[in-house]
């Protein structure tokens, strides 16, 4: 459980710096704030609970809803930060997008919000490279590397995926 609180913490810290995002784009959408506040409870020591699963899929559903790829993204961060509590321990490359995707993804709204400026993203990921505790890179190099993708934030996940897996 230590462990996949520090995963949830990691996720949760990445999916917090954006909701603003999703929250100015859609004020009365509370799914993914909700999702956020159930992986704080998990975070700060509360059994996980049917909540986080079921926050984690409103906040899904909240940025299928989403009228931009950056409020998307930020929606999805924040079901991601509630789902990381139940991160399965079978070793698939799918596992990994619950540990990194929301950094990914906050670097791709860093991105979108900076005009396409690669600083905008190198700073973003440096951020997610320095957040992530000595746990959540043990956690991570027990799975296999992020699968191939050909999506943005796909190609972010696993630019940091190779970056943190270095540091061991």
């Amino acid at each position: 459980m230590d462990e996949l609180r520090a995963v949830a913490r990691y996720v949760t810290e990445s999916a917090q710096a954006v909701l603003p995002v999703f929250e100015e784009s859609v004020p009365d959408d509370r799914r993914p704030r909700a999702a956020l506040d159930a992986a704080r409870e998990f975070v700060d020591g509360a059994r996980r609970t049917r909540l986080q699963r079921v926050t984690a899929l409103d906040a899904h559903r909240a940025a299928k809803d989403a009228p931009t790829e950056a409020a998307s993204l930020a929606a999805r961060c924040a079901g991601d930060a509630a789902a990381a509590a139940y991160l399965h321990p079978v070793a698939k490359a799918t596992q990994v997008g619950h540990i990194l995707r929301a950094a990914a993804s906050a670097a791709r709204i860093a991105e979108l919000r900076a005009d396409g400026d690669p600083g905008a993203v190198e700073d973003a990921l440096d951020d997610a490279r320095r957040r992530a505790t000595s746990v959540v890179v043990d956690v991570l190099s027990r799975y296999p590397l992020a699968p191939t993708s050909r999506s943005r934030v796909g190609e972010l996940m696993s630019a940091l995926d190779t970056s943190l897996r270095r540091r061991t």
